[in-house]
């Protein structure tokens, strides 16, 4: 089958009929080529099935015969086969001398149809391509069979006409070579309309997909009821599209949000600057050093935030795998909060080592702890033990103050999500702080969350997972 587009078809349309066109041609070849195989292979084995019957009726005729003379005597053998033998086949009886004593049909008892002289219980088969002795040329197979008598050895031939098995075998060979270009021209146009109904669900869905922009995300895809490859393709573009959906409200809330918080150091420093500019004496400019160089060191943290979050955001990170004594990593911030914390601090610390990266690891701590201490009433206790089983470690650290509602304690990990006004910029939180610590520790195959502790403390939870060492070291 041979079907050429119309000149001017779009792209897709074109392509659709390159694809019906392979397919179409791909299946008529499958097609042709197993028809070519199992038509031979039927064939043959048809010709070998009739060459055995025609072969099997042959003994089964002579056996008849010999079980006749056996009982009844030569004379009755000739009358049993020139009643009885049918469907072309000429039986001869032969005495021990070799002369014809006995024939199913006129005109054969002149001669022997056959040389063949098997022993007794014998039994002979040869083809031959005509039998000169009746002035016939047709093909015959003959079986002679030999049995012992009273007055010698009888041979009796059954010759068996072949005609019928190479009429067959043709007859056959032309329903097949007949049948072969309708089953083709059936299978060619269904290839073609089956192809084209599936290749006209996946154009429809392209055509969908491509109308979809930055603009309309929202928009979704028909899933056909199919229950096959196109309704599943349907289903990864959908979710494909709900996923990219979530990056671009994710993105731009992340840029809202990120310059909402840039915005305000900004406009103090512009003002600074501006008034700063107005006072020819200098006096105001080195008033307001101290302000100005406070909102340009948070816009520099909240800057290092941002592109560190990123990092963590798109797999980024370049870590360290060292082995870190996990415990003198939270001895460390431990004691870096004393210095600068009002509340009483407490600490138990199980000597564990982990691998990963123990600067990355004190960035988790530090902003863990600056969280509990901004929201700490007045104690913040700290502990560290191995994990479940002796693999990994668990860092706990729990404050007086509210703990995180349930039904925050997802969100809160979330980039610049302050849940009270207790939250706020001027009480020295980005919003990023828990978001990064979780990409961290999400980076070491690790996790943090908030829950609630058995004294109805706040508790922020960090696990590592893997082989943990006990250093030994107290």
């Amino acid at each position: 089958m041979n079907v050429e587009p119309r000149a001017g078809l779009p792209a897709s349309r074109a392509g659709q009929w390159g694809v019906r066109k392979r397919a179409t041609a791909t299946a008529l070849g499958v097609v042709a080529m197993a028809l070519l195989l199992g038509g031979v292979t039927l064939l043959v084995l048809l010709q070998g099935s009739l060459v055995a019957s025609t072969e099997s009726d042959a003994r089964h005729e002579s056996q008849e015969v010999i079980v006749v003379m056996r009982d009844h005597g030569v004379a009755e053998a000739g009358r049993y086969i020139a009643a009885t033998v049918l469907g072309g086949q000429i039986v001869q009886v032969l005495n021990p001398a070799g002369a014809v004593v006995a024939v199913s049909v006129p005109g054969a008892g002149d001669s022997p149809l056959t040389s063949l002289r098997p022993a007794p219980d014998q039994v002979l088969t040869e083809n031959v391509s005509s039998l000169e002795s009746i002035g016939d040329s047709d093909e015959f197979l003959i079986v002679a069979t030999a049995v012992r008598l009273d007055d010698g050895t009888y041979t009796v031939v059954v010759a068996s006409p072949e005609h019928v098995l190479a009429e067959t075998v043709s007859t056959v060979s032309w329903y097949l070579l007949g049948a072969t270009p309708v089953l083709l021209l059936i299978v060619g146009i269904s290839v073609w309309l089956l192809v084209g109904r599936s290749l006209q669900q996946v154009e429809r869905i392209r055509g969908q997909v491509s109308r979809i922009d930055g603009a309309r995300l929202d928009e979704r895809v028909d899933v056909p009821p199919t229950n096959d490859e196109i309704q599943s393709l349907a289903l990864t573009m959908n979710k494909m599209l709900e996923r990219l959906q979530s990056s671009d409200r994710e993105q731009r809330r992340f840029i809202s949000d990120a310059s909402h918080e840039l915005r305000s150091p900004l406009a103090t420093l512009r003002a600074g600057v501006e008034v700063a500019a107005a006072d020819p004496s200098g006096k105001t400019w080195r008033e307001l050093t101290d302000i100005l160089s406070e909102e340009t060191s948070r816009m520099h943290y909240l800057v290092e935030d941002l592109l560190t979050l990123a990092k963590a955001n798109d797999g980024g990170f370049r870590f360290n795998e060292d082995e870190v004594d996990l415990d003198d990593v939270v001895d460390r911030e431990t004691r870096r909060l004393r210095s600068t914390s009002r509340h009483v601090i407490t600490a138990d610390l199980t000597p564990v080592r982990i691998t990963g990266d123990a600067r990355r690891v004190g960035q988790v701590l530090r902003n863990v702890l600056d969280n509990a201490d901004r929201h700490a009433f007045s104690r913040i206790q700290i502990s560290l033990n191995s994990g479940e089983a002796g693999t990994g470690a668990v860092i706990t650290v729990d404050n007086d103050g509210d703990p995180v509602p349930e039904a925050e304690r997802q969100r809160v990990f979330e980039r610049f999500v302050r849940l009270d006004a207790s939250r706020s910029r001027e009480g020295g939180g980005s919003g990023l702080g828990l978001a990064i610590a979780a990409g961290i520790m999400a980076a070491h195959h690790g996790s943090i969350r908030a829950t609630e502790s058995p004294l109805g403390d706040c508790r922020f939870e960090l696990v590592f997972r893997g082989p943990t060492q006990d250093p030994g070291r107290r």
